[in-house]
């Protein structure tokens, strides 16, 4: 029976031996980070690079709001090292018991490991799972930290997370002189796509960081030879300056802005607001500086306060007659712009992204401290009080009328039959994946597109003219408007609250436009529209825009087409420059016949889509841009033009 037994159990290792205890591998500390980079910045792609930047930068802001420093210095060396300096405490350079070397050693190499778990150190922080440090040394080539403490400068030197010296003394500085100096270059193998710096994106972040806490100054200095600049960014007035940045493009409709600040159950809370004329609401929510796009707690307390305060103050100051309704949350938002910011001690994030807050008293906190600050402000403000109230009644009546109007176009039951709209050329497959929709201007272009098309999976829509611009027109007007109709049908996903992503029809929403100044503007139309009523079309990635051919150059019978001018250039040094060629610009898509049309646009083995894409990172940033450029004050566009006229192309002079 032995004898047996043994032999069954040799058959039983050799045929699985490839998976024994041996197998089961253990990443120790940073090689995990190295490993499964994404898991702990979101991605390696551009956002990720940034991200190590900020996590650094928060680390000094974490300083700044314990009040240890005021100025933080971001620089992007020529090699596209990033370099961040503060005058905080210094990170401790003594030795940590527990782990037997130097503290900061241990913050750069230790996963989990920081200043920020047992309460002592910080009293809040953005940092929330102590893997800054170390996560940003583990995805660099190199990192070098210098420490001043006590007189003297410490250094050490890691690469790739691996300590290459223990923390030597390097020199000696000033004995009242205190703070880091972080220099780290990102790891190429890793972020493969870019390990080059954005300075637009890094200058967003930061101006937002300085807007959050007020009094610190931020400088971001670009040492690069192809195009030095410098930012600074200070400002005392902390969120209140940051509503009036977000308002340039829009005229307030008072000049106040209303800000509450205020502290309970341990939850600091600072609120800033104030309306504009237009009609659409941007409220921004952050946590100990950290956004939070998908809001959470503190947004709601929020938006009850609001709605409930309003309500109160119109109906006892009789702006509300007792037959009416109620103003509902979203008619006193209407125009409004709003920052949140709360500081807690120990923040409850839902998710690992950090999106959204789960903390249940920073509802209860930010709640009273607006309502009872709003409810003075409101009494001893009784015109800036009645101004709001008048245009959240507009809205509410506007939104009534919307509302019936979108009854209308709602796409009913199959019982019902309300049928696609009447142009547009829809495709036979029906399952969404593998159709794509083409947004045509005018009949011309739209009859060559529809002869053109792969009639299984791709739609054409043409629409007449420019449709409206919705940045200046409220939802009444937008439902009404036949182009907007035709679209939503189209889509068949509904907007606002309506708006359901799995109804979606096409995964493909193509703009296609003729390749001239009105096309843009068009396109530029289009993209406003999308961007206000379904703006998670565009962050899920279903927008594109068509790149027609600008040139046909011809010869000897062979036909090229060219995108761009460089393009053009490229082909005819190819082919020879001689009397034989026949170029031909295309004004616009009308003057091709279908077949061309095909080939260069349309084909999805041969044309170039070019994907719209959105963060939510920059989600402030890209709405001040629609406004700008949309909306109706012309100064704030002007300041647009000028200082981005040099990045524009094609134009038609």
């Amino acid at each position: 029976m032995e004898e047996a037994m043994s032999t069954f159990d040799a058959e039983n290792t050799e045929s699985h031996g490839e998976y024994g205890a041996d197998q089961i591998q253990i990443l120790e500390g940073l090689e995990a980070v190295r490993k499964r980079p994404g898991m702990y910045i979101g991605s390696t792609s551009s956002r990720g690079l940034h991200h190590l930047v900020y996590e650094i930068v928060d680390n000094a802001v974490d300083e700044a709001l314990a009040g240890y420093c005021d100025t933080i210095e971001v620089v992007i060396n020529p090699d596209n090292s990033v370099t961040v300096t503060d005058n905080g405490r210094g990170i401790p350079v003594g030795i940590n018991h527990k782990a037997g070397i130097p503290a900061v050693e241990v913050v750069f190499t230790i996963l989990h490991a920081g200043g920020k778990f047992g309460g002592g150190g910080y009293k809040v922080s953005g940092g929330l799972h102590g893997v800054g440090a170390s996560v940003v040394n583990a995805l660099s080539d190199w990192l070098e930290v210098d420490i001043c403490s006590d007189g003297k400068i410490y250094r050490q030197r890691y690469e790739r997370g691996k300590t290459m010296y223990p923390l030597k003394v390097v020199g000696e500085c000033d004995p009242e002189k205190t703070g880091s100096k972080i220099t780290f270059k990102p790891d190429a193998t890793i972020f493969q796509e870019t390990t080059v710096y954005d300075f637009d994106i890094l200058k967003q972040r930061l101006r937002e960081m300085a807007f959050l806490t007020k009094g610190l100054k931020i400088i971001l200095r670009d040492t690069r030879e192809e195009n030095p600049q410098e930012k600074t960014f200070h400002y005392e007035g902390g969120i209140r300056e940051f509503v009036s940045y977000l308002n340039r493009s829009k005229t307030p409709l008072y000049d106040d802005i209303l800000y509450f600040e205020g502290e309970k159950n341990n939850v600091f809370v600072e609120v800033a607001l104030q309306h504009n004329d237009s009609y659409t609401e941007s409220v921004y929510s952050f946590v100990n500086n950290i956004n939070t796009p998908e809001g959470g707690t503190h947004l709601v307390g929020f938006r009850n306060a609001i709605t409930k305060t309003f309500n109160d103050y119109a109906r006892n100051n009789k702006l509300l007659k007792d037959s009416e309704a109620n103003l509902s949350g979203e008619d006193i938002r209407e125009g409004m712009t709003a920052i949140i910011s709360v500081k807690i001690e120990d923040p409850q994030f839902e998710g690992q992204t950090k999106q959204k807050l789960g903390n249940s008293e920073a509802r209860g906190a930010v709640d009273s401290v607006v309502s009872e600050q709003l409810t003075y402000y409101l009494e001893q403000n009784p015109a800036v009080a009645k101004t709001i109230c008048e245009k959240s009644i507009l809205a509410q009546r506007a939104r009534e009328a919307a509302r019936k109007a979108r009854e209308l176009t709602r796409r009913k039951t199959a019982l019902e039959g309300m049928s696609l709209p009447g142009k547009l050329a829809d495709c036979s497959d029906k399952d969404p994946k593998n159709c794509e929709i083409y947004i045509v201007e005018g009949d011309s272009a739209g009859g060559s597109a529809k002869k053109a098309r792969s009639r299984a999976t791709q739609a054409i829509l043409p629409l007449r003219g420019k449709i409206l611009n919705v940045e200046k027109a409220r939802l009444d007007k937008v439902y009404a408007n036949a182009e907007i109709k035709a679209m939503i049908t189209a889509f068949g996903t509904g907007i606002h609250e309506d708006f359901d992503i799995s109804k979606l029809r096409y995964h493909k929403i193509i703009i296609m436009t003729d390749a001239d100044v009105d096309g843009a503007h068009i396109a530029t139309l289009l993209l406003t529209f999308i961007y206000r009523f379904m703006p998670e079309l565009i962050k899920q990635g279903y927008v594109y825009l068509a790149q027609p051919p600008l040139y046909k150059l011809e010869k000897n019978k062979n036909v090229w087409y060219a995108y761009s001018d460089e393009e053009l250039d490229r082909i005819l040094r190819e082919v020879g420059r001689d009397q034989n060629n026949k170029i031909q610009r295309y004004k616009g898509l009308g003057e091709m016949d279908a077949e061309q049309l095909w080939e260069t646009t349309m084909d999805p083995e041969k044309r170039i889509l070019l994907r719209v894409n959105m963060d939510e990172e920059t989600e402030s940033e890209v709405d001040l841009t629609f406004t700008t450029l949309m909306g109706d004050k012309v100064e704030p566009r002007r300041e647009f033009i000028e200082e981005n006229a040099k990045y524009a192309k094609n134009l038609d002079i």
